[in-house]
C-alpha cells in the first residue's frame, strides 16, 4: 500500500505549482477584465504554499525506497520552484527582458513539475 504521506506531499506540490501559475497568469491579466475568482484565490494562497513547501523541503522522509524516491522528486521540484519564484521577484524590477526571462526560468520550472514531479 503506498504510504499516505506520498499523497500530502503530492498535494502541497500541486497547490505550490496552481499558485505560482497563478500568480503569473495574473501578471499577464488584462487590466480591463476582472480575473476569475479562483485563478486570484490560488494567487493569494502562494506565501503559504511557499512556506509549507520549505517545511516539508527541510524535513527527512523516511519510508519504502519507491516512495522516499517519488517523495525526493516531489521535493526536489519544490525547492527549485522556490528558487525560480525568487529569481522571479528580484528581477521584476528590471529591465523588461530581465522580466522575460525570470518569467521563462519560472515557467519553465513549473512545466518540468508538473511532467516530472507530479
Amino acid at each position: 500500500m503506498k504510504d499516505p504521506r506520498v499523497t500530502t506531499f503530492r498535494k502541497a506540490l500541486e497547490g505550490l505549482v496552481d499558485s505560482l501559475d497563478a500568480t503569473l497568469r495574473l501578471k499577464e491579466w488584462s487590466e480591463t477584465e476582472d480575473a476569475p475568482d479562483p485563478l486570484r484565490e490560488s494567487a493569494s494562497q502562494l506565501v503559504t504554499r511557499l512556506a509549507t513547501a520549505g517545511r516539508m523541503a527541510s524535513g527527512h522522509f523516511s519510508g519504502s525506497v519507491a516512495d522516499v524516491a517519488r517523495v525526493s522528486t516531489m521535493l526536489g521540484a519544490m525547492r527549485r520552484l522556490d528558487a525560480a519564484y525568487v529569481v522571479y521577484r528580484h528581477r521584476l524590477g528590471g529591465s523588461v527582458t530581465e522580466q522575460d526571462h525570470a518569467v521563462t526560468a519560472l515557467r519553465s520550472e513549473i512545466d518540468e513539475a508538473r511532467t516530472g514531479a507530479l
